[in-house]
């Protein structure tokens, strides 16, 4: 449910980092579950560049409305456009069809991410 792969935030965002300096962002499985069906993403303009932490964009479900955040310092290069007309990748694939951005990284991963174990440590402290 969480691929040792990626990098995960304690606001429940991911990076794919590609090994070439750049990486694929979105929300992970347990985010997607929390808000429900999603009907809308907000996503940000091509070369508009991101600290580690700050608010990306927005998401709206069928419950609420939430912010995302950068997992780490990027430039985004890239928007999946996809989502205008199918916000419902972001429910069925989060990890495939359902990403949001991908940008070049700026100054490596923040030191703030963590792996896969420690990440369902968290969701597992929050599920209870």
């Amino acid at each position: 449910m969480y691929p040792a792969e990626l990098k995960y935030t304690r606001n429940h965002e991911y990076i794919r980092p590609n090994g070439d300096g750049t990486g694929s962002v979105g929300l992970t499985h347990y985010a997607q579950g929390q808000l429900g069906d999603v009907v809308f993403v907000g996503l940000p303009e091509i070369g508009k560049s991101f600290a580690a932490g700050e608010e990306v964009g927005t998401v709206e479900s069928v419950k609420t409305v939430s912010e995302y955040f950068m997992p780490t310092d990027g430039e985004i290069t890239e928007v999946n456009g996809e989502l205008d007309a199918h916000p419902e990748y972001v429910n069925e694939d989060p990890y495939g069809k359902g990403w949001f951005v991908k940008i070049k990284i700026k100054g490596g991963l923040s030191a703030d991410l963590l792996d896969s174990a420690a990440y369902q440590a968290l969701v597992a402290s929050e599920s209870h």
